[in-house]
């Protein structure tokens, strides 16, 4: 019996002492390899405890963090190149429904210098990172790297590995400037077949199908719209009129009627190649890795909110995009020799010529085809506009007499125009709204971009009633059937999107504003939701601190005294949840615990909920900064680490989830506990510490 009692005597100090252990499962080291007599290769190698993984140095937006490298400026060297990494293991991640890249065991990333003059250097620097294992994710980490150069004509030296906390770093009196971290590696969509892929799950492996299939879905809807945006191609006045003409050239210059078809055959083609040809030079200028982070780069979807206002306001009728005419004549000069090289001269000069119209167009499919990230998109996004601009001349070749049937030419190809303008415009603010979304500036937040959306439809709908006049329109002295129809549903769609203010959810159009929780208030203009879903009014608004914690409506803080003290203030327990922006198990536990009602209904009406997130990497202000209890000489400079080290501190362990209940003087009501997927094992925790709370 004694042996028993002993037994579980040491099995629960030893579950507390896991419980409680601060992790460290990651070790960095140094080394250098001799390229050249002034180049060499700066490697920094980790090595990685098993079950755990480290991240790529690219990472889809809204995913884990990636890891990053800094270095310190010094006039004896310079870059060359880009910092490239080892193969990675790439997978399709069912919590954030994307494809990430990580290591496991361990991964080396290489950076390249040259030096500048004949001496040897210290090259100082830092890296960044974040690791996660099956049930929890640590909070970002900053470890310092240390390279020691030699003079250029000396024999080749090889650093030991350094480590991590090496003395000879002094923050204090180092000016650390970011690197350009790109890999070069290319990170390919599927599982990269290595011995550690090889032993992944059926269930891992039917995870990554999924996500091929609904890539594969992603490149047709490419196609799709590219089809559909193609035939609004052929509905512009530049493209419009040259059916007919085209098609007679074809038709009267051929001896027979099939040499007339066949060469219109050849011209369709030819045009199908041209644009195709240009989908693939924009694949092979960006590459892989560039188009994986256009949906993410700042400064990229900046660049594409000003090109489609360009595309907009040329299409609206403020100025026409062409090419050098130059290019016109030479080519129509090509096109006079007659044969197959004759005709491909021939559509080239359709596109040079259209270009105006259909310059825009195409910009717009190639932002859009290469912002999903796939390679192949602005292939396929080119095939299928040019398809549908080839069509039309080789079915008109083939039945001439269709042409009686097509409308004349007018100002209603000025209106397709400008409707295409309007759309362009409205589209333009998806892009600045995820340079707005990256950065948490909060200037685009949901109503606002919604507000622009109605301003923007609404013009249009008045544009189509004729009520606004732009400067190529004809006059108008009747509205036809098809205009009026196509103004009310742009004036209904209008309407419809008018209660996405007060908080609609606009399904039909959820994929373009930010999403709920990025707004001025989650449930629109006016109103918040406080506790088990009492509605405040203007008169009683949330606590100061607070928000609500979508999508579940919970009242949280994310300041650690503002919510102790709104606790005090109610008379209720604190949970204290240590989480972060990219922690898998913590919105794990979010989605598929929180959501059960007897849980819910805890977090809403029985605790004051303090979400602290580890990975915030806004800086604190100058008067917290503060120097580290846990890594002297360095200081605290971001608000995650300040809860990082509270964490750490207080509770002796720095994994996420992790949830605390405590009193109003901070003592624990009940042990904290980490990642609990068991819905019950979670219910009985919280009812314990509350009426732990009420004893």
């Amino acid at each position: 019996m004694k042996k028993l009692f002993l037994f579980l005597l040491l099995a629960t100090v030893s579950l507390a002492s896991v419980q409680s252990q601060v992790l460290d499962p990651v070790k960095w080291s140094t080394s250098i390899k001799k390229i050249s007599e002034t180049e060499y290769d700066l490697i920094s190698k980790a090595t990685i405890e098993d079950k755990w993984h480290l991240y790529s140095q690219v990472v889809p937006d809204n995913g884990p963090l990636p890891t990053l490298f800094t270095f310190e400026e010094n006039a004896s060297y310079k870059s060359v190149g880009k910092i490239k990494e080892s193969k990675g293991i790439t997978e399709h991640d069912p919590v954030f429904d994307m494809v990430i890249t990580f290591f496991a065991n361990t991964a080396t990333f290489t950076k390249r210098i040259q030096l500048t003059g004949d001496k040897g250097t210290t090259i100082k620097g830092e890296v960044e990172f974040m690791v996660c294992d099956d049930t929890r994710c640590l909070p970002p980490s900053y470890v310092d790297l240390v390279f020691e150069i030699p003079a250029p004509k000396k024999t080749e030296t090889v650093v030991t590995p350094e480590n991590t906390d090496n003395p000879k770093v002094s923050e204090e009196t180092t000016e650390i400037v970011e690197d350009t971290v790109v890999v070069d590696t290319i990170l390919e969509t599927n599982v990269v077949v290595n011995d550690t892929i090889k032993s992944a799950s059926a269930e891992s492996l039917s995870a990554v199908e999924q996500n091929q299939k609904q890539e594969e879905k992603g490149l047709w809807a490419i196609f799709f719209i590219a089809f559909l945006s193609g035939f609004a191609a052929l509905l512009t006045p530049c493209v419009f009129p040259m059916i007919p003409m085209t098609v007679s050239f074809f038709t009267k210059q051929s001896k027979t009627k099939a040499k007339g078809i066949k060469n219109a055959i050849i011209y369709g083609v030819s045009i199908i190649i041209i644009y195709v040809l240009l989908g693939i030079l924009v694949s092979i200028i960006f590459g892989p890795q560039a188009l994986n982070a256009l949906s993410t780069n700042v400064w990229f979807n900046l660049i594409f909110f000003v090109l489609l206002i360009v595309f907009a306001v040329s299409f609206l009728g403020a100025f026409e995009i062409m090419l050098p005419n130059s290019w016109a004549n030479k080519v129509d000069s090509q096109a006079d020799r007659g044969g197959l090289i004759g005709i491909f001269f021939m559509a080239l000069a359709l596109a040079i010529v259209s270009f105006s119209c259909t310059g825009p167009i195409v910009g717009t499919l190639l932002v859009q085809a290469a912002a999903g990230g796939s390679q192949v998109g602005p292939i396929v996004g080119m095939f299928g506009f040019s398809l549908a601009i080839a069509l039309p001349f080789a079915l008109f070749a083939a039945f001439p007499g269709w042409m009686n049937s097509l409308p004349k030419s007018g100002g209603w190809l000025n209106t397709v125009k400008v409707v295409l303008g309007f759309l362009e415009l409205a589209l333009a603010f998806k892009f600045l709204s995820n340079a707005d979304l990256v950065l948490q500036l909060h200037w685009l937040e949901r109503e606002v971009f919604i507000a622009i959306w109605i301003a923007i439809f609404g013009a249009l709908a008045f544009y189509l009633f004729g009520k606004i006049q732009l400067p190529h329109d004809s006059p108008i002295t009747h509205i036809s059937v098809g205009r009026l129809s196509l103004g009310l549903l742009v004036l209904a769609f209008t309407v419809y999107m008018i209660p996405g203010l007060w908080g609609a959810p606009l399904n039909l159009i959820s994929a373009f504003p930010p999403p709920l929780d990025y707004a001025e208030s989650p449930y629109g203009v006016g109103n918040s939701k406080v506790g088990g879903g009492v509605i405040a009014s203007e008169d009683h608004n949330l606590p100061e601190g607070a928000h609500l914690l979508p999508p579940h409506q919970i009242l949280a803080f994310n300041d650690y005294h503002k919510g102790l003290a709104y606790a005090k203030t109610v008379g209720k327990p604190v949970m204290i949840d240590f989480t972060g922006w990219a922690c898998v198990n913590c919105r794990k536990m979010e989605q598929n615990v929180w959501v059960d009602d007897k849980v819910l209904n805890m977090l809403k009406n029985e605790v004051v909920l303090i979400s602290l997130y580890v990975d915030d990497k806004r800086k604190l202000e100058d008067d917290e900064i503060v120097e580290s209890q846990l890594k002297p000489g360095k200081k605290l400079k971001y608000i995650g680490q300040k809860w990082s080290e509270l964490q750490t501190i207080k509770y002796k362990t720095n994994s996420q989830p992790f949830y605390v209940l405590m009193d109003h003087n901070e003592e624990n009501l009940i042990e904290p506990v980490g990642y609990t997927p068991d819905i019950e094992e979670y219910y009985g925790w919280l009812q314990k510490g509350v009426a732990a709370y009420k004893k």
